[in-house]
């Protein structure tokens, strides 16, 4: 007689998913300790992704490399090939500099009332992938 062997009763394994902290660029303070808040997990891809979207290449010193250059789409006329060319470049930054990120899709939608786009980015997180996160930015021009 053979019997079954099952992995998971025998797996002594410790592993525990990974964690993923930041500050708050906001500098809001902990009432309790005065220090500056964190950022954990799906909150902190999330202000990762939306600062890597609004970053504009040749912007970061030492990294000139990092950056969407949407600011010139956002001059150019709401037109379907815009809103695909502004697509494929927030696409392109979040797969090339966020690796805790695994993208899904990015809309854009032009909202020609108040001359914007409202972009939906869908994405999973890299260690929690049951958890389809979906977030939404109105990305207008400023003057």
């Amino acid at each position: 007689m053979v019997g079954t062997y099952d992995a998971e009763s025998t797996n002594s394994s410790n592993r525990i998913a990974q964690t993923h902290i930041d500050l708050d660029l906001f500098f809001s303070k902990k009432s309790s300790t005065k220090d500056i808040n964190t950022l954990k997990n799906v909150s902190a891809i999330k202000r990762s992704v939306r600062n890597l979207v609004l970053t504009n290449t040749f912007e970061r010193p030492f990294h000139p490399e990092i950056g969407s250059g949407i600011r010139d789409i956002l001059f150019e006329p709401m037109t379907p090939i815009t809103a695909t060319v502004l697509n494929q470049k927030i696409e392109d930054v979040i797969e090339n500099f966020e690796p805790r990120a695994r993208l899904i899709g990015v809309r854009a939608q032009p909202n020609l009332d108040r001359n914007a786009y409202e972009v939906t980015i869908e994405f999973y997180v890299v260690n929690a992938p049951t958890e389809l996160v979906e977030m939404s930015m109105m990305l207008e021009v400023l003057r």
